[in-house]
């Protein structure tokens, strides 16, 4: 018996266990939704804007190792997908978004909201194809369904056509899909793996660099099993948090741009640098020509094109992280550290990760607080800036805990959405977004998402009243020229500001007086002795989300810092 493509499309989506969907409405998806409409094993999530939308599919993904599923009209609703797919491809994420389209016989007509979407995002897409025929439909989306999710993850697009959504057509869905040229790597070069293990086993001073593909491969068990056996210090990239407890006794902590200095000088004096699941961007390496000068590179990653592409390695391997870790756990035997730790050690105590303490509340002590408040199971989401940069360095991590962040792109309004989708993915699991106020501006008309869909996010808005990351690089670099930066900044204001002053015109908007138009809660909190009290009431609240807003001077900046394009052995630390 024959079908619709939206028919179609419903019974795709269910035979892929989809049970959420991230969705806007408009005139090419009409009959999408419509179908929807009439099914009661998909949840159907409404957003307040399509880059929101796509935020929270990422946000569901990454906390439930689901694929997250978006579905927007043609046209606008299709461009502003783009930003998000882009923060899905870097950070490598599995998405499947279908973009409503003209019918077929309008496309090249610049007709009423048409755009090329599957041209617009082929690079930032692992996939992306217009239907054009009906009885390809079946077969199409379970191909964007096996390519999202397999080999390293990330989006895809399938633009449908509205006279596809209603044309008839076969009714079967196929139970697999034979992809010609897409065969991901599901094995470990055996050869390659043992010369690596040799080069790990000859090694004087051998550190681990664990990235976000240890995470993704679901492999921080294996990692921690093989750095006991082995003892050997590990640090992570930002998007590789997590993957070892942050108390572990062979953590480090994160190397980078904003890397802990005893990571940093690790990375510059190891001999044997063992790298898992990382691309080397320039945020991990700085000047590529003084990066680990000292040591022999192992490079394990499951996408080939990673592999040598920044840093030229001596052992290149192609594997899944946990399948490369598991055939290695098969060989480890412990080395003899000691010395090296303690020359690590050494470099901790000379230069620790530490904020001063006489001058009032800082970030730190709400990281602290925030440990505190949930030692134990919790989804942690951040938006990107300075609050993202202390939140890498503060949290702890370990057990149960997920740390959710805009990695490669580095996108701001990402945080907030983010958490909505954790929370609709994790509804019994505490989910906490740490923002600042520019950041969470972006995208804060979500609030009415999170309420109307029961999702009680607990919002740490860090204000410093400031893009923070920005200014903080004009009072390092620029000579504290702070040009749009300010956000309190109005026409009125004397050119040439160097800082805040007592003429400087109030903040806008007053996040307490905004939450409160939303049904939701607020907190402000301006000292340290307050800051226990806020996340505990914070808790108690399960009806709607809490925004405790933490003042937190516009002084504060991330250190240690490396500016950009130098060596990570010129650090900033004070």
């Amino acid at each position: 018996m024959d079908i619709t493509g939206r028919k179609l499309f419903v019974r795709a989506l269910l035979e892929e266990g989809v049970d959420t969907i991230f969705g806007y409405p408009g005139g090419m998806v009409t009959d999408l939704m419509d179908e929807l409409y009439k099914t009661e094993d998909i949840r159907l999530v409404l957003p307040r804007h399509e880059q929101a939308l796509i935020h929270e599919a990422e946000g569901y993904a990454r906390s439930t190792g689901k694929v997250g599923v978006c579905l927007v009209t043609s046209g606008p609703g299709a461009t502003n997908t783009i930003t998000g797919l882009a923060d899905a491809h870097y950070d490598n994420v599995p998405l499947v978004c279908f973009t409503g389209q003209v019918p077929l016989h309008l496309i090249g007509n610049d007709a009423f909201q048409e755009v090329d979407i599957v041209g617009m995002t082929s690079s930032i897409t692992k996939y992306g194809v217009t239907v054009r025929d009906r009885k390809d439909l079946g077969k199409i989306i379970k191909m964007a369904f096996h390519i999202a999710r397999t080999g390293k993850p990330g989006p895809v697009l399938i633009d449908l056509p509205k006279d596809i959504q209603v044309q008839s057509g076969d009714a079967n869905y196929p139970e697999k899909v034979n992809i010609r040229g897409y065969k991901p790597n599901d094995s470990v070069h055996v050869g390659q793996l043992k010369k690596a293990y040799k080069l790990l086993k000859s090694a004087q001073k051998p550190l681990i660099l664990a990235g976000g593909g240890v995470n993704i491969g679901q492999a921080g068990e294996q990692l921690q099993a093989f750095v006991e056996k082995m003892k050997i210090p590990v640090v992570t990239t930002i998007m590789g948090k997590g993957a070892i407890p942050t108390n572990h006794p062979y953590y480090i902590g994160n190397s980078g741009m904003h890397g802990k200095y005893a990571a940093n000088k690790a990375v510059a004096a190891c001999d044997v640098l063992f790298s898992i699941g990382t691309r080397f961007n320039d945020r991990i390496t700085g000047d590529l020509n003084e990066f680990a000068p000292n040591a022999k590179i192992v490079h394990i990653d499951i996408d080939t094109a990673s592999i040598s592409r920044n840093v030229v390695v001596d052992v290149p391997i192609v594997s899944d992280a946990k399948l490369a870790l598991e055939k290695l756990l098969e060989w480890a035997e412990p080395k003899k550290t000691k010395q090296w730790m303690e020359e690590i050690h050494a470099w901790d105590v000379e230069n620790p990760l530490e904020m001063r303490r006489d001058r009032g509340m800082t970030p730190q002590m709400i990281m602290e607080g925030i440990n505190r408040e949930f030692p134990d199971e919790a989804i942690f989401v951040t938006d990107v800036g300075q609050h993202q940069m202390w939140a890498t360095q503060y949290l702890d991590f370990g057990g149960k805990k997920k740390f959710i962040t805009s990695g490669g792109l580095g996108t701001m309004g990402f945080g907030f959405p983010a958490a909505v989708g954790a929370k609709i993915g994790n509804p019994d699991t505490p989910v906490i977004c740490i923002t600042g106020d520019g950041g969470f501006q972006m995208n804060m008309q979500e609030m009415a998402t999170a309420v109307v869909e029961g999702a009680p996010v607990i919002i740490c808005l860090l204000n410093n009243q400031y893009l923070g990351m920005v200014r903080q690089m004009q009072q390092l670099f620029y000579g504290k020229r702070y040009e749009a930066t300010c956000l309190r900044r109005r026409t009125t204001c004397p050119p040439n500001c160097k800082g805040p002053n007592e003429a400087c015109p109030p903040y806008v908007p007053d996040f307490m007086e905004f939450v409160k138009t939303y049904g939701a809660h607020g907190i402000r909190v301006t000292k340290e002795e307050e800051i226990a009290a806020a996340l505990k009431e914070a808790k108690s609240y399960t009806d709607a989300p809490t925004i405790i807003e933490f003042m937190i001077s516009s002084d504060e900046i991330v250190l240690p810092m490396v500016k950009s394009g130098n060596p990570m052995s010129e650090m900033i630390l004070k």
